[in-house]
């Protein structure tokens, strides 16, 4: 079901290739629905050996316009697991004390540790992406930031540190469809803001960003995916089988009990 969204390292990207309301196989919602389901399983098992094993971690990053679904994914994604396996960081505009150190200071500081699986709600990338398009620092410091996030990332890689990166791809119109939806719920309007308006008018200039992005930061040891994300039912179901692909593969079984452990006995 995940055939056409990984990012082929070292090849040029063309976001037309990756259509936001692409299907991928899955037929309708039940369908979707029970593929989801099933991978939702498995993730929750082999996480459960992750922590067990607790000698890697799993780090899921995920990037996307505003209202992309990055907080549906969590939810419903991530939602199956064990809380206490869990970090979830969210990375906002930085602190006066965060922007005393290097870009990367304060997203080293949210990793998860061995036997975690950590979820970046926004991440590292924002220093390519939101400084870029919004002029807030020169090019001469953001564009070095590419083999800067390469390195660290390949870093962690080195280290035991598995990555999965998402870019959550929504159409210009699905996303004006979700901000009515917002305005419209009480709810919702809390996630409403006018910098959602003033970034989606410069759709296009995100647009390139985000494929200079992908072009530049997949890599062997830490690929990108594009998931369509026009509908939520499509995202979810192939976000999920693509976690629980990535756990599985890791091969963990759950360690054996040294042997005075084992010969102890419950009375």
């Amino acid at each position: 079901m995940q055939s056409g969204v990984l990012v082929t390292p070292g090849k040029p990207v063309k976001l037309a290739a990756h259509p936001p309301e692409a299907t991928l196989g899955y037929k309708d919602k039940e369908g979707a629905a029970a593929a989801m389901g099933a991978a939702g399983e498995r993730l929750a098992e082999h996480a459960t050996r992750l922590a067990a094993t607790a000698r890697q971690s799993v780090l899921v990053v995920l990037q996307g316009m505003d209202a992309s679904g990055k907080d549906g994914t969590v939810k419903r994604c991530i939602g199956v697991l064990n809380p206490m396996m869990v970090r979830i960081a969210s990375f906002k505009a930085p602190t006066s004390q965060e922007l005393a150190h290097d870009f990367l200071w304060r997203i080293t500081r949210e990793l998860p540790g061995r036997g975690q699986i950590g979820v970046f709600n926004r991440s590292q990338y924002e220093d390519v992406l939101v400084v870029r398009v919004e002029s807030l620092v020169p090019e001469k410091v953001w564009r070095p930031r590419y083999e800067a996030i390469n390195a660290w990332e390949r870093n962690l890689a080195a280290e035991g540190t598995v990555i999965v990166k998402m870019f959550l791809h929504i159409s210009k119109e699905e996303q004006a469809e979700r901000f009515r939806e917002r305005l419209s719920d009480p709810r919702k309007k809390w996630k409403f803001s006018p910098e959602d308006l003033a970034k989606r008018e410069k759709w296009d200039d995100y647009m390139e960003a985000y494929r200079e992005m992908l072009a530049r930061t997949s890599t062997k040891w830490a690929p990108w995916h594009v998931i369509p994300g026009d509908r939520k039912w499509v995202r979810d179901a192939v976000v999920a089988e693509i976690l629980a692909d990535t756990l599985e593969g890791l091969g963990l079984d759950y360690p054996t009990l040294a042997p005075e452990i084992a010969r102890l006995s419950v009375a």
